[in-house]
C-alpha cells in the first residue's frame, strides 16, 4: 500500500494532479491575500488537474500504444506546472551553494527525465474513481509563496493529504515541492542525492541520472 500511495504521489507531482481525478467543487479553497481567487495556485491546481483528466481519458488507448506520446505529453504538462530549476536548488541543497546556473539546470533536467521514464508510465494505470478536494492556500514562511493543501479521496480509503508548495515564477505560479502524508519530495531526493553529490560533481551525478546508473526513488 505504501508504495502504490507513494507513485500516486510520484505521479501527482510530475502533473500537479493525477489524471484520473474527479475535483470536488463542495470545499472552496481560502484563498492567500496576496493572490486574487482568479488567478490562485488553487485555481491553477484544480484547473490544471481538469485538462489532465480530459487529455488522459481521451487519449488514454493512444497513450497505451504510444508512448513516446505520453512522454511528449508528461514533459509539455511538467514544463508548464513544475519549476524544476529552483526546486533543484532545493533538492542540491548544501551541494548547489555557489553552482553555476547551467550545472543546476543540468541537474535539474535529468532528475526531471529520471523521473519521467521511471514513473510516467504509471499515470494510465490509475482508476478514474479518485478526487481530490482542495482544502486551503496558506502563505509560506518568509514571502516563499503558498502552500495549496489538498486531499485525494480514494473509494474504501483513507483521504491522503498532498500539499503543493508553490512560488511565483515570470508571471505565474509553478510547483516547486510537494508533500505527501508530510512527506517532502525535496527532502527525500535531497537525502537520497546527499553521499552521492559529497563525492562526485554535480555535472557527473546528472550523467549518471541520464544513464540511468542512478534512480531517482521515492517508493
Amino acid at each position: 500500500m505504501k508504495q502504490t500511495k507513494f507513485t500516486l504521489a510520484i505521479a501527482t507531482a510530475l502533473l500537479l494532479a493525477t489524471p484520473g481525478l474527479v475535483l470536488a467543487q463542495a470545499a472552496a479553497p481560502r484563498p492567500a491575500a496576496a493572490a486574487t481567487q482568479q488567478g490562485s495556485p488553487s485555481k491553477l491546481v484544480l484547473d490544471n488537474s481538469t485538462r489532465v483528466l480530459a487529455t488522459i481519458e481521451k487519449r488514454r488507448a493512444e497513450f497505451s500504444r504510444d508512448r513516446n506520446a505520453l512522454r511528449t505529453f508528461i514533459n509539455s504538462e511538467f514544463n508548464t506546472v513544475f519549476d524544476r530549476d529552483y526546486a533543484a536548488r532545493q533538492v542540491l541543497g548544501r551541494h548547489g551553494r555557489g553552482a553555476s546556473e547551467a550545472d543546476v539546470k543540468l541537474f535539474a533536467d535529468a532528475l526531471a527525465d529520471n523521473l519521467m521514464q521511471r514513473y510516467g508510465s504509471s499515470l494510465l494505470d490509475f482508476n478514474t474513481q479518485l478526487r481530490v478536494r482542495v482544502k486551503s492556500e496558506s502563505p509560506l514562511p518568509r514571502g516563499l509563496g503558498v502552500k495549496v493543501s489538498s486531499e485525494l479521496l480514494r473509494s474504501g480509503g483513507e483521504p491522503i493529504p498532498v500539499d503543493y508548495l508553490m512560488r511565483q515564477s515570470g508571471s505565474g505560479w509553478k510547483v516547486f515541492d510537494v508533500q505527501v502524508e508530510g512527506v517532502s519530495f525535496v527532502q527525500t531526493f535531497r537525502q537520497q542525492f546527499d553521499n552521492e553529490l559529497a563525492r562526485k560533481s554535480i555535472r557527473q551525478v546528472a550523467a549518471d541520472l541520464r544513464s540511468g546508473q542512478l534512480q531517482a526513488d521515492a517508493d
